[in-house]
């Protein structure tokens, strides 16, 4: 489980400086996307690393990693949207990435608790079955954003955020370090 722990930051931490550089960038546009667009943006990048893994290679530059550290940044991005609505207003740098730090440190502790449970057997899984396990969380987050976030008996839109975030770590980890 520590070696889970460090190869998980070491993740979040290569995540966090794309997130930083592309916030100089652009500053905090992404403030105006409602959160189904959000969904949306995951989706693109989620069904182009399914085309990426179904074809074998990829027309443009970014890679299925590209993708993967994407997924996570607008899954966190999302979270902040959820938490504080969507706003043309910018957010303080300082601020934005603060919560962008929380909301992975949220995902964290829940992997923690999974990995617990699961004994990490998503280190025996196929990167290609994390891909769609994304697409099936966006499927449901769409749903759920389609019935106005009124579930039944189902964990709602940040739960989905959440599990898409650690399956995009997972992917990363098996990439980057196996």
């Amino acid at each position: 489980m520590k070696k889970t722990k460090e190869q998980y930051d070491q993740i979040i931490s290569l995540c966090r400086e794309v997130f930083v550089k592309k916030m100089k960038d652009y500053g905090t546009a992404w403030r105006i996307l409602r959160p189904s667009s959000m969904t949306d943006q995951i989706f693109i990048k989620a069904q182009r690393i399914r085309n990426i893994e179904e074809k074998g290679a990829a027309k443009i530059k970014d890679d299925a990693r590209s993708e993967f550290i994407g997924i996570i940044n607008y899954c966190a991005m999302a979270l902040i949207q959820l938490e504080l609505g969507t706003q043309e207003e910018e957010l303080p740098y300082d601020r934005a990435e603060a919560m962008y730090l929380a909301n992975l440190e949220k995902a964290k502790n829940l992997m923690l608790d999974k990995n617990h449970d699961y004994g990490e057997a998503w280190r025996k899984m196929r990167v290609s079955s994390f891909t769609d396990l994304i697409l099936m969380k966006i499927k449901r987050t769409k749903q759920i954003e389609d019935n106005l976030g009124k579930t039944l008996a189902s964990e709602g839109v940040d739960a989905n955020y959440l599990d898409m975030i650690n399956y995009s770590v997972f992917a990363l980890i098996k990439t980057e370090f196996e």
